[in-house]
């Protein structure tokens, strides 16, 4: 604490430190939590819509590749949009617009008379399901440093308890009410972000950065009071104010930024490296998990189909749900393996390691395997990726600044978008047109080059306070 020139002086992370980790930030993240569930249960759904459309419908491979794509496009979309409004108008207004398209778009696609109807909605769906990173950094500005890692680690988790969830419901719904039953109650949990909205603070970070000093102090003084602590006593200033203390200048005059001025932030000599780079983890993480979750369903099925196995559809399941399940609950052990290293081995070399083993368990195969060895390597596979997932996104918003930190962090997870927009024509239709070495072989090449491209990033993060100025987080490792 402290700054040259007139009196004590703290940061947010200052007064974070001094308040802890309590009541109030169990709050903002039970409300991140709900958002978490309620964007993995409509991004897991896909796996159960896709085949049974595909046979009511009679769609072919690429038009039922289309319905996950659809909804990518919209990610891409918003991803950005969303981080734009949020670093430049709060953080609460930018995921009460993502909540308010999401839960409305979800509900009505349940009603979908028709495949363009349903693709419009779900690429609606998808805008709002692109702020998602909103999210994140919203919950991460409340967290003291210390306790970052562990406790967005519990945040990732309840992407994993709304994947296991939409699975069991998945599995008791479709095979008696239908697929529009199950979109209807995956739009459930968005409703409780909107009903829950006005109980949400903004960023006190966000609001010390522009300026608004006396809503950062009521804040802080908010989390003090519900967790039995005090703030500490001297005047709340931002990184900037303590770069421009320390070398003896005026503080930089604060202003709304425009969209492309954040861009080329994006894009300075400080942060162009981390930011291409990043662009490509997120590209390959994204390709990666959701590839993996298609190939669940797909793999055995597309080989027996190929092999000269293939039954009339009425005659079976159209998702192996036991499958799904067993390879969903994957997600558990990815994350404790997260827990244990994300703080003690760092975020970059644990994501390398992860991304390496993921490639050694999927080359086998390439060539056919038995349903049990498939499920098997599968699991494994999502071990490894649900783990650097979750490290990613972690990591990501900790190497930009407060001012870009949304809309950096947004621009990321847009690459992450196309990612998942290409997987479905990999995952589905390659396998389904009898393509399965060639499908496999691209998913070991792009997991490969993720795990090159993180090391490559100069920034590691690991116990690091957020910061204001980037200059300051733009240290090398």
């Amino acid at each position: 604490m402290g700054g040259g020139g007139g009196g004590d002086t703290f940061t947010v992370d200052d007064a974070l430190l001094t308040l802890g980790f309590g009541k109030y930030q169990y709050f903002v993240l039970a409300y991140a939590a709900l958002a978490w569930i309620s964007e993995a249960m409509e991004m897991m759904l896909l796996l159960f819509i896709g085949p049974v459309v595909k046979r009511i419908w009679r769609l072919s491979a690429k038009e039922q590749s289309l319905i996950s794509s659809v909804v990518f496009i919209g990610m891409l979309v918003g991803a950005y949009s969303w981080g734009v409004i949020a670093d430049k108008y709060g953080r609460r207004k930018g995921f009460l617009m993502t909540a308010l398209v999401t839960t409305a778009a979800g509900f009505m696609s349940s009603f979908s008379p028709n495949y363009a109807t349903l693709l419009v909605l779900r690429c609606v769906v998808g805008i709002g399901l692109g702020g998602g990173p909103v999210l994140c950094s919203w919950l991460l500005e409340f967290i003291p440093p210390p306790n970052r890692g562990t406790w967005m680690v519990v945040f990732q988790a309840f992407w994993t308890v709304g994947a296991v969830f939409e699975a069991s419901i998945a599995w008791a719904v479709m095979p008696t009410l239908g697929w529009r039953w199950l979109l209807a109650f995956s739009s459930i949990p968005s409703f409780g972000l909107l009903i829950f909205y006005l109980c949400t603070p903004e960023s006190p970070r966000y609001l010390c950065l522009n300026g608004k000093i006396k809503e950062a102090m009521t804040i802080l003084d908010r989390i003090a009071k519900v967790n039995g602590t005090k703030v500490p006593s001297g005047i709340l200033v931002s990184d900037d104010d303590v770069v421009a203390s320390d070398q003896d200048s005026t503080p930089t005059k604060r202003h709304k930024q425009g969209a492309l001025t954040t861009i080329l932030k994006l894009l300075s000599r400080e942060l162009i490296r981390p930011t291409l780079l990043l662009w490509v983890v997120f590209f390959g993480n994204s390709f990666s998990y959701y590839g993996l979750v298609l190939l669940t369903t797909e793999l055995n099925a597309g080989r027996s189909a190929c092999a000269g196995h293939k039954v009339k559809a009425e005659e079976t399941e159209d998702v192996n749900y036991k499958d799904v399940f067993i390879t969903t609950f994957a997600e558990f052990p990815g994350l404790i393996i997260v827990a244990l290293t994300v703080d003690r081995v760092g975020r970059r070399p644990s994501m390398a390691v992860l991304f390496f083993i993921c490639c050694v368990l999927i080359f086998p195969l390439v060539f056919q395997q038995s349903e049990m060895v498939t499920t098997g390597l599968l699991f494994g596979s999502r071990i490894c990726i649900t783990a650097t997932f979750t490290t990613l996104f972690i990591y990501a918003p900790e190497i930009y600044p407060t001012a870009v930190r949304s809309t950096g962090f947004g621009a990321a997870s847009s690459m992450g978008r196309i990612g998942g927009m290409v997987c479905p024509y990999v995952a589905v239709a390659l396998v389904q047109g009898c393509h399965e070495t060639a499908a496999i072989g691209m998913f070991e090449v792009i997991i490969f080059l993720s795990g090159v491209s993180i090391l490559l990033i100069p920034i590691e993060t690991k116990g690091r306070e957020l910061s204001d100025n980037v200059k300051q987080k733009c240290q090398p490792v």
